[in-house]
């Protein structure tokens, strides 16, 4: 071929290099073999605080995770700076398998599910008996929440001395929750913590409540070294103010009240509504182990709370407490309802 007076050959054409770099694309990731182990204490703007080998950590999440969430509690893998020095950063580059995922949406009607906490083996679900007034409905979702997740539910009531906790505790009897009951004099000398802490000892405990029912102050009287910010009760409209805005986890120190195990305490921000969109109602049941033989006869999708309902027949022969059966129709329909109705 002749152009512009020259013979041209294979050898005379340019090629376009690649500007992302010549290397091909490849969907092989590094595995991280040598990444250590870490547990995620807080998470803030993108910067994630994990222990690693008894150090503090400030940490990223590495781009090859994607849309992948790291949250409290979860257990990672992590490369780069280890040392905990100030201004270094290391990179989070594998979330290891969840034992439990704690999960509320804002509202039922919202489709998107936010992680509370992850790998948490415990929920205290902390409520005033006064100033502000109890919420039964908001017990009843986060104990259905609970009860998803496969976490076991801790009643913690506090302000006993303003009302008493009998007739709310009259709810829940039939449930069996565990329950610690406390007064204002012991969540600020720190008895309220030492009743507490024995039902913590070697686990991993949410704390979850509406502001303004003592929750952080709680967790301060746990973790004396590591003060959260708490906040008052508005006299007029009985509602506390936001002052924890991230989850955190402490360590809670081995003691005689802990039989020498120690824990975690997870502080949670305070939480107004409990939605429950994600929820799927065929999961409470199981939180129910005396009731479920009896469904064996119920219509295929059995809501539990219809005409044709197994469970009816199962409790009036005897098998089951029909009380028992009304407590599971309750946290069932909450659900349903929102949170004033």
């Amino acid at each position: 071929m002749r152009r512009y007076g020259k013979h041209t050959d294979e050898d005379d054409v340019r090629v376009r290099p690649n500007r992302k770099g010549n290397r091909p694309r490849t969907n092989i990731r590094p595995k991280h073999e040598d990444a250590a182990e870490g547990f995620v204490l807080t998470v803030d703007r993108g910067r994630l605080t994990c222990l690693v080998e008894g150090r503090t950590i400030t940490a990223m999440k590495a781009r090859e995770l994607g849309r992948k969430g790291v949250v409290v509690g979860d257990r990672v893998g992590i490369v780069g700076d280890l040392s905990g020095a100030k201004d270094t950063l290391a990179r989070i580059v594998r979330v290891e398998e969840r034992s439990s995922v704690l999960r509320r949406t804002a509202d039922d009607d919202d489709p998107y599910e936010r992680v509370v906490v992850a790998n948490a083996d415990q929920l205290a679900i902390v409520t005033a008996l006064a100033d502000p007034e109890p919420r039964p409905r908001l017990i009843d979702r986060c104990l259905v929440a609970a009860f998803d997740a496969g976490l076991d539910p801790l009643l913690v009531l506090t302000k006993s001395d303003l009302s008493p906790a009998g007739p709310l505790l009259e709810t829940y009897e039939t449930l069996g929750v565990p329950y610690v009951v406390t007064n204002r004099a012991q969540l600020a000398d720190g008895g309220a913590a030492e009743l507490v802490r024995g039902r913590l000892a070697d686990r991993i405990t949410a704390f979850v409540g509406h502001s303004g029912v003592g929750k952080t102050t709680l967790v301060n009287a746990l973790v004396p070294d590591r003060q959260r910010a708490t906040g008052v009760v508005n006299a007029v409209t009985g509602r506390g103010r936001h002052t924890t805005t991230s989850a955190l986890a402490l360590p809670l120190t081995a003691d005689a009240a802990t039989g020498g195990k120690g824990g975690w305490v997870i502080d949670t921000p305070g939480v107004r509504s409990f939605g429950l969109n994600h929820i799927d109602p065929s999961r409470v049941i199981h939180a129910f182990p005396d009731l479920v033989p009896g469904t064996e006869g119920c219509p295929r999708a059995c809501s539990h709370d219809e005409k044709d309902c197994a469970l009816d027949g199962w409790a009036a022969e005897g098998h089951a407490d029909p009380a028992r059966l009304h407590s599971l129709r309750r946290l069932l329909a909450t659900r349903e309802r929102r949170e004033g109705d």
